[in-house]
């Protein structure tokens, strides 16, 4: 009972009932269970007390009344007050009444008699529910609020990703952020940032794997003049660049094993020392670390060290892939047309259903960033005004059951070998960020080899 009563606390149940005797004792019901009630006779009555800002959390509406139906006033709230959730009760347990008041919004379909316990479990659930809802409004405020671009989700998966982001960025607590690439880590980052009450200060990116492994240190720490060959001047590195604000530092694994024992110090220490220079510099940064490989393995195999990634995994967030929210992928889609409509000055309406159909069945290795770079190749070259499946699929890499049998491949094999390696080029420049040497790397070839390829190929990166 003391559950029951912490729940209700503060959450208010309307009735709507021309029957006096049930509407007492519906009233009756739920005072008793601690809910605030108020309890009407018509629709007039209703709507004069909404009108007044009176809000309720549910409605309780009875289907037969003397001057309308509960249909007709679920409409009507439905309409002008969303959240509010109709629960319509009828002695008529005609199933197509309950189809009809279900497409018309109500939350659920009560016969009569009613149970208490059943019409409890039924409320709570719409109160669930309502909660929900706000909360998924309050995110999606929160987003714009701080201006977070290019991010787009619907899946629950998400939602809880977002709200756990939202939640962490009160804390100054690091974060270390894992999942695929493509997956959107870096948007989770700024939201925790933005976020957060370092709003207003500096929020820099640093991508580890795009800098070469020499030059990390200096990067991050800077340098006096003549620190090293080329240093012709003193340089601020990021850790000073991002003070008072966060440093989010992305491909976190390639860090070599020296770095991170300094990099340990200066999160220990708040202070960094410039390249060349023998006096720390105060600094206060907040750790955002990202990274699509296993440290807990890395650790293991003596690859990363065991202090730095406990020092970095105070608070843990996993991004899933796209082939686990693919409910998202019709509304990027959409998304994507109307950010590369913009740049190209287009009008593309869309993509027909066998690109849906087809994207959807499909696992994106290469996540959301694959399949940005497959609609803006295809808003690109279509000329039609529909993207259809013939611009679309020769972009998808073949994946292991991408061909049954040797029937299904409709052209010849050089052809589909090119179109493999033009997708495994693409896709290693875009995991290294146009960086060909080590695009060559993720490849297992020369940095030679892959520039006669790019040539060879007549692949242009960045997309133009």
């Amino acid at each position: 009972m003391e559950a029951k009563k912490k729940m209700s606390k503060h959450l208010s149940v309307g009735i709507i009932e021309d029957e006096e005797l049930q509407r007492n004792l519906l009233k009756d019901i739920l005072n008793l269970s601690g809910f605030n009630v108020k309890a009407f006779e018509n629709e007039e009555e209703l709507f004069r007390a909404l009108e007044k800002d009176t809000f309720f959390d549910v409605l309780l509406v009875d289907y037969r009344l003397k001057e309308t139906n509960g249909i007709e006033i679920l409409k009507r709230v439905k309409k002008n007050y969303p959240f509010v959730q109709v629960i319509i009760l009828t002695a008529y347990g005609d199933v197509s009444l309950a189809v009809e008041a279900m497409k018309a919004g109500a939350f659920d379909f009560i016969q009569k008699p009613i149970k208490k316990e059943e019409l409890l479990v039924r409320i709570k659930k719409a109160v669930e529910f309502v909660e929900i809802k706000k909360e998924l409004k309050e995110l999606k405020e929160k987003i714009e609020e701080v201006k977070i671009e290019d991010f787009v989700y619907s899946s629950p998966l998400m939602e809880n990703i977002v709200k756990m982001a939202i939640k962490v960025a009160k804390s100054n607590a690091n974060v270390l952020i894992i999942g695929e690439t493509g997956t959107g880590k870096e948007k989770i980052a700024e939201i925790i940032h933005y976020s957060s009450n370092r709003a207003d200060k500096p929020f820099i990116k640093v991508n580890i794997s795009a800098i070469p492994e020499t030059l990390i240190e200096s990067e991050l720490f800077g340098a006096e003049r003549g620190a090293y060959t080329g240093a012709d001047r003193r340089m601020k590195g990021k850790f000073e660049a991002a003070n008072g604000g966060t440093l989010f530092l992305d491909e976190i694994a390639e860090i070599p094993l020296v770095t991170q024992a300094k990099l340990l110090r200066v999160i220990q220490d708040k202070k960094v020392t410039r390249l060349g220079s023998s006096t720390p510099i105060e600094t206060d940064v907040r750790i955002i670390a990202a990274t699509n490989k296993n440290l807990e393995r890395l650790v293991k195999e003596g690859k990363f060290r065991d202090d730095f990634y406990y020092r970095l995994n105070v608070i843990k967030i996993e991004v899933p892939p796209l082939r686990e929210r693919k409910e998202e992928i019709p509304y990027l889609v959409d998304f994507f047309i109307r950010k590369f409509n913009k740049r190209e000055n287009k009008n593309i309406k869309g993509v027909s259903r066998e690109v849906i159909k087809y994207l959807s069945k499909y696992n994106f290795p290469g996540n959301i960033r694959e399949l940005e770079n497959i609609i803006e190749r295809g808003v690109v070259l279509n000329e039609s005004g529909i993207i259809g499946l013939d611009e679309i699929a020769s972009f998808i890499a073949m994946g292991d059951n991408e061909f049954d049998n040797i029937d299904s491949m409709e052209e010849p094999l050089p052809k589909i070998i090119e179109k493999v390696e033009r997708n495994l080029i693409l896709k290693a420049l875009d995991q290294s960020a146009g960086v060909k040497t080590k695009a060559a790397k993720l490849l297992g070839i020369s940095e030679r080899v892959l520039r006669y390829k790019i040539n060879q190929l007549r692949i242009k990166y960045p997309y133009k």
